[in-house]
């Protein structure tokens, strides 16, 4: 059982007939199913596992450098089979310390025509403890645990939400990611603010301190900010000491659109955001001089895209849109790409070494 271009795209075809959020569930339920068969999970996405696809950042080996994005895997139901299909890590999330519904349905929507979608879920999840419960059962999974606040929290009570987040998951992620950039939950304006995310993260970093073992602790970034903006979270990198920046997260542009969904509220991700989230990671990257680990996430649809951010700057990177357009073959084809440009590298220095001994 081979699911090939021709396949997927006739399953594709009949998901993209469904709701999103209905296909989205369907899905995932049928690839839970799947899961129980691992051997047909990676026929599927034959995936690529060589020590050359091997990355080391921030304490933690990754087995390869393309990683799942958080908003996929809310609730941290299906990790294990994710991974089967190539994934060299995947985020979870994002996580509030209470259950909550999210916003009102309907909030997903398909732009087919710009290769795009528009969410505006609004952190829907089971809460802190039934990921917990789920992740205390991982056993070989790198997990990066994506966390919030819930939406009802009054802004007095942000810090507090973060902390229990971060107190509970602890022990079972490897990485922490501080979403402060999604454009679908209300009162998110003192995440916006600089002081605050420096206070935040002080915060953070003391009680991981308290920890046997400490964790990474990233920020997760909006594609929207400025040139200024860019700035200054360089320089509270620099002053917070923090592991590392995501960029980024979804857009509020509408910019050349040409989908009917394209008025709809929400974050945007998908093609029409591969350039800006590539030049935002090039700019961190180039205004830093490379200070500190990026991973590179927005409008990944090809091997090409990922290349892009990398050389950009990115030392990681995570799709979500372009799994869903493209299938899992897109992994293979990104660590694929990867792997040969190691190898060519390599290659190369080996020739100029032989030459040198000449």
């Amino acid at each position: 059982m081979l699911v090939n271009k021709k396949m997927y795209k006739k399953i594709r075809k009949f998901l993209f007939k469904l709701d999103p959020e209905k296909a989205h569930n369907l899905s995932l339920s049928c690839l839970k199913i799947v899961g129980k068969f691992p051997f047909i999970l990676k026929k599927i996405s034959k995936p690529i596992e060589d020590s050359a696809l091997e990355r080391e950042l921030f304490g933690l080996k990754f087995k390869n450098p393309v990683g799942l994005a958080a908003g996929l895997d809310k609730n941290a139901k299906y990790y294990k089979e994710l991974s089967m299909l190539g994934f060299g890590f995947i985020e979870i999330g994002t996580v509030t310390p209470r259950p909550q519904p999210g916003n009102e349905k309907k909030r997903l929507f398909r732009l087919v025509e710009d290769s795009a979608i528009i969410n505006r879920m609004g952190f829907n999840n089971e809460g802190v403890e039934a990921v917990l419960k789920r992740l205390k059962k991982n056993t070989s999974v790198l997990i990066g645990g994506n966390i919030g606040k819930n939406t009802a929290t009054p802004p007095e009570g942000y810090t507090t939400d973060y902390i229990e987040c971060f107190e509970k998951l602890h022990p079972v992620v490897d990485y922490f990611t501080l979403n402060v950039s999604c454009p679908n939950v209300n009162s998110h304006a003192k995440l916006n603010d600089t002081d605050y995310l420096k206070e935040l993260i002080a915060e953070i970093q003391s009680l991981n301190k308290t920890k046997e073992k400490q964790k990474p602790i990233l920020l997760k970034i909006s594609p929207d900010l400025t040139d200024e903006q860019l700035l200054d979270i360089i320089e509270l990198v620099k002053e917070t000491k923090i592991d590392g920046i995501i960029a980024t997260n979804t857009t509020t542009s509408r910019e050349n659109l040409i989908s009917p969904y394209q008025d709809e509220k929400g974050g945007l991700s998908g093609k029409p955001l591969k350039e800006r989230s590539t030049e935002v990671i090039r700019f961190l990257a180039k205004h830093s001089n490379k200070a500190f680990p990026i991973i590179g996430v927005g409008g990944i649809h090809s091997a090409k895209d990922a290349l892009e951010k990398i050389e950009a700057g990115a030392d990681l990177v995570q799709i979500y849109t372009g799994f869903i357009y493209k299938g899992p073959k897109l992994i293979r084809k990104i660590n694929k790409a990867i792997w040969k440009k190691v190898k060519s590298i390599v290659r190369m220095h080996f020739s100029l070494n032989s030459l040198a001994r000449r």
